[in-house]
């Protein structure tokens, strides 16, 4: 049973990440310019404000945040503390591009990657952020980066452009950060909903929410559908596991650009939904940094 956590209301809530020392759920609101910290327990949300846009933030293993905020990354040492610049302004000359969907993988690297609003000019990049601040490129050509994760060996990354309805992996060499072998994982149809953000469970199976699909889904290790989880909302965006148990799923939405109809049908887009799995999640890594 899907389950209403945090009636949000937020315009493109994004990127949840479990927090297991505090049993709090992060996330952003990326156009608000706002990071929650959620108590699923007792609803209590607590909100940090920022002056821009915040595509992801993860968890540090020296405590706070790593921040992907418009044109660069920045460190959040406690809650409420001013994010201070890490790593390159990469996109401080491309207006047209901002940070959107990462995840961190074993060597507490994380792995970010930018949109465009220029459609026709898709360059978007995939960055790999290592702990010592430096920023490698992985793959440009893209317009929307999204569905970051690693298998449960670390041996495979996953990676979705949203607008090509298609998941791609890579061979993932987990000591060099080194990818190869691109594949198609999974191809959606169109016009029932695009991946967005991701995450892995334990049995290496791939969840995805899917975009104007109302729903996440649950892809094998082969990329064959297994599962099927409707929501009330059109525009989920990413899934989290957390909890004791990491058994339950965590998904945020998107609450914009609805007509007046289809926002009475979903009052409650852009909040913060739960549902209970049988697999567990992954324990996610920290940034290193």
């Amino acid at each position: 049973m899907v389950e209403l956590v945090l009636d949000a209301g937020a315009l493109l809530g994004e990127s949840p990440r479990w927090s297991a020392a505090e049993a709090r759920l992060y996330w952003v609101d990326i156009d608000s310019f706002r990071i929650h910290r959620t108590d699923p327990a007792t609803g209590t949300d607590e909100v940090m404000q920022l002056d821009q846009p915040v595509g992801c933030v993860v968890l540090r293993a020296g405590g706070g945040l790593v921040a992907a905020m418009q044109d660069h990354c920045a460190l959040i040492d406690a809650w409420g503390a001013t994010p201070r610049a890490f790593g390159p302004d990469i996109l401080a000359d491309k207006s047209e591009q901002r940070f959107n969907d990462g995840c961190v993988d074993a060597a507490g690297r994380l792995w970010v990657g930018s949109l465009t609003s220029d459609k026709a000019n898709p360059q978007a990049t995939l960055y790999r952020l290592d702990p010592d601040g430096a920023l490698t490129t992985i793959f440009g050509g893209l317009t929307t980066s999204n569905g970051a994760a690693f298998s449960p060996d670390g041996r495979i990354f996953y990676h979705a452009d949203t607008p090509t309805h298609r998941i791609d992996a890579w061979d993932h060499d987990p000591e060099t950060g080194a990818i190869g072998g691109k594949r198609t994982f999974h191809q959606f149809e169109q016009g029932n909903g695009r991946p967005d953000g991701a995450a892995v469970d334990a049995e290496g199976s791939y969840w995805s929410a899917l975009w104007d699909g109302w729903r996440v889904v649950r892809l094998s290790p082969a990329g064959e559908l297994l599962q099927t989880v409707d929501l009330p909302v059109q525009r989920p965006t990413m899934i989290a596991f957390g909890g004791d148990d990491l058994c339950t799923a965590f998904v945020t939405s998107a609450g914009k650009n609805l007509t007046d109809a289809e926002r009475a049908a979903q009052p409650h887009a852009g909040g913060v939904f739960s549902f209970r799995v049988d697999v567990p999640g992954m324990p996610q890594p920290m940034f290193g940094g």
